[in-house]
């Protein structure tokens, strides 16, 4: 039979995360459900990686259509980029140790803009390159803005 930590960790997540901390805070280990708190805290980690590559996903969605779709740039996709640029730069230096994450995030993130761009713009996915065609330095980079063929 599953003790009452157990219970409540399956019934009330609020009410068990509110008793473990107090436990932790006075000391008592001991008496805290030491299991659930390392799935819990694993479970926030993968939670800021997956927020690492959201955020790569829209930059480069949007940089993807910035060079594709020259004739539908204006003032608010500029502001989507360099606000899409400064989430990064704020994530990253809210957890610093992703970044040695960042060549795995770029694959994964590149893989979902490559197939948003292709429906977003109604243009083939082959008419987008397979792989991330920039580094990561280059399209934080705020005077950074990637031309279409016709420029």
């Amino acid at each position: 039979m599953p003790d009452s930590r157990n219970s409540l960790y399956d019934q009330d997540f609020y009410a068990w995360a509110t008793e473990q901390a107090a436990l932790l805070r006075a000391g008592k280990v001991a008496d805290a459900d030491i299991a659930h708190i390392a799935e819990e805290i694993e479970s926030m980690g993968r939670t800021e990686r997956r927020e690492l590559v959201s955020r790569l996903t829209v930059l480069l969605l949007h940089l993807l259509k910035w060079q594709f779709q020259p004739t539908h740039r204006g003032p608010s996709w500029r502001l989507s980029i360099a606000d899409a640029r400064d989430d990064l730069t704020d994530h990253l230096a809210d957890n610093p140790s992703l970044k040695s994450q960042l060549d795995a995030s770029i694959t994964s993130a590149y893989r979902r803009a490559h197939r948003q761009a292709s429906v977003e713009t109604g243009y083939p996915e082959n008419r987008f390159p397979e792989s991330c065609p920039w580094t990561f330095s280059q399209f934080m980079a705020e005077d950074f803005w990637p031309q279409s063929e016709t420029e």
